[in-house]
């Protein structure tokens, strides 16, 4: 079985290498996607704009479970596909059972200093004495209880796709988004349970449990057959490989963590407009993850497939799929484009009744979406940067896309043009990152071919 993984990665005609990988990575982005709107679209069925605020101020502390996450897990995949590159099994083993504990301590750790602070943090994302309540029960449940699953479910499955099992890894995130989607009306819905946002948590908080669940049972099952380990025993021979981990898993993790401030600085500019504005805000960013979650899944399905190719030296093959999986995501994303901008009321109406909030909702969405293209060409080539082992360029990379600029523009925006200025930033943050990497890569692919003449 090892030796068909390593035969997709090295031998298998670019155009199936490619699709093996990133078909079921964007589907499981899809699926995750599918159940995010499913939170939004049946507390917004309660036609009550401070419920469906309540999820879009909570929204920016998910972000950072994500954070956490990718940490490990995008860090550990990225060392796990070079190690296989370099013929190196049993340091995948290692790094593997680092990224799974690390992982789930600083899930832990972040679960519980949200318990102590989530007031405070509540309101800095923008929660007012109307949403607080609400906001706090679907907090409860989605970071405080369900936090750590929800970090263990999407840091294993890109540990098993580091492997080649991009299907399995979609398999269990699927479980989990398909088991959410039938939970949300049971759970958020009056005629049954009635919790509302509330309710939403819990489906959530169950289903990442369930998702998790399933990939520590397979890798139980598949012992002996996978690389993969997470037992603790391997810990004391993973301290070697902690920087390496850390290092390709920064600058995604600092990706989200900044991705958080900058929805939080956001969420806390809408805040200050009325609460229909605040709840269709959460709506159009949801609307607005369609391109960006495919785009991520195209980078996430990417990395093992370019990390295996760098580490074994075939630079051309590690190039002609990153111009094809490039290709797939910024045609998708024009796609996004065209239809958003054609469609947007019809599309914001479809999660809630109310006018003003529909209104709201098209104007940012609108907006928001014109950053799409220079996003879906920017995460692929950031992971790049990554599967090469390049944390500095990566780090420049995702940190002008988040951090450096937003909240010096979202000053400036929103003084020009009240509100709507907010939705701005993205785009212009964007198309500045994607030149700043466009020209970075020229650099390196410069010396790395100088260094093959």
């Amino acid at each position: 079985m090892k030796a068909a993984k390593t035969d997709l990665f090295e031998r298998a005609p670019i155009r199936r290498a490619v699709l093996s990988q990133i078909v079921p990575a964007v589907a499981s982005q899809m699926i995750v996607l599918t159940y995010n709107l499913a939170d939004t679209w049946f507390v917004g069925m309660l036609n009550d704009p401070v419920q469906t605020a309540a999820v879009t101020v909570v929204y920016p502390s998910f972000v950072m479970l994500t954070a956490l996450s990718n940490l490990f897990g995008v860090g550990g995949a990225g060392a796990i596909a070079r190690a296989l590159g370099r013929k190196r099994p049993d340091q995948a083993g290692e790094i593997a059972s680092l990224a799974f504990w690390g992982g789930l301590g600083i899930g832990l750790l972040f679960s519980l200093v949200f318990a102590l602070f989530s007031a405070p943090l509540l309101t800095l994302c923008g929660g007012k004495p109307d949403t607080m309540a609400a906001a706090f029960g679907y907090a409860k449940w989605v970071v405080i209880i369900g936090g750590p699953a929800t970090v263990l479910s999407t840091l294993l499955a890109n540990l098993v796709r580091s492997e080649g099992g991009a299907a399995q890894a979609s398999l269990g995130v699927s479980l989990g988004s398909v088991l959410n989607i039938l939970l949300d009306p049971v759970f958020v819905l009056p005629r049954f349970l009635g919790f509302a946002a509330a309710g939403a948590g819990m489906a959530t908080a169950v289903s990442n449990a369930v998702s998790a669940l399933y990939f520590l049972l397979c890798l139980l099952r598949r012992r002996g057959t996978t690389v993969l380990s997470i037992h603790p025993r391997l810990l004391g021979r993973a301290g070697a490989h902690l920087g390496s981990v850390l290092s390709t898993g920064m600058p995604s993790a600092l990706q989200n963590a900044l991705t958080v401030v900058a929805v939080a600085a956001q969420a806390r500019f809408v805040s200050r407009y009325p609460t229909e504005a605040v709840a269709a805000l959460g709506i159009a960013k949801k609307l607005d993850q369609l391109p960006l979650y495919f785009s991520i899944g195209v980078a996430n399905g990417l990395l093992p497939l370019l990390a295996f190719n760098h580490a074994s030296g075939d630079l051309r093959r590690r190039r002609d799929a990153f111009r094809l999986g490039t290709a797939i995501s910024l045609g998708f994303a024009l796609f996004c484009l065209a239809l958003y901008e054609a469609l947007a009321p019809a599309l914001v109406g479809c999660f809630i009744r109310d006018g003003a909030t529909v209104a709201y909702g098209a104007r940012f969405l609108r907006l928001m979406v014109t950053a799409m293209p220079m996003m879906s060409v920017c995460y692929p080539m950031i992971i790049q940067f990554q599967a090469m082992g390049r944390a500095r360029e990566s780090l420049i990379c995702s940190v002008l896309r988040k951090g450096v600029l937003d909240i010096p523009l979202l000053f400036l925006l929103d003084r020009l043009l009240p509100l709507y200025g907010c939705m701005l930033v993205q785009p212009l943050v964007d198309t500045l990152s994607l030149a700043v990497a466009l020209g970075l890569y020229r650099r390196v692919r410069r010396e790395e071919d100088g260094k093959n003449s």
